[in-house]
């Protein structure tokens, strides 16, 4: 397992479109992945739950990542939450 803090730097807050993007990469994944804001942790290839997250640029996340893939997944997760990919 993999636990990581990520500073969300992506230009848009994380509403509909963006989350949706963050839901379709982490769902390319076996690895269980979880976003961890404020007291809440949320399954990062759920729609609703990363929506009811409602980050913003500059919010402070903790990303985890358990699984086979957790090590390319958290990689590439952290890489689109810091606005390094889109």
């Amino acid at each position: 397992m993999i636990r990581k803090q990520v500073t969300v730097a992506i230009p848009q807050d994380l509403e509909s479109r963006p989350a949706a993007l963050l839901v379709q990469l982490a769902s390319r994944y076996e690895s269980a992945i979880y976003i961890e804001s404020e007291q809440k942790k949320i399954n990062a290839k759920s729609i609703m739950g990363m929506m009811s997250l409602a980050l913003d640029k500059g919010d402070s996340i903790t990303l985890t990542a358990d699984g086979t893939d957790e090590e390319i997944a958290g990689r590439d997760i952290e890489a689109y939450l810091s606005g390094r990919q889109a």
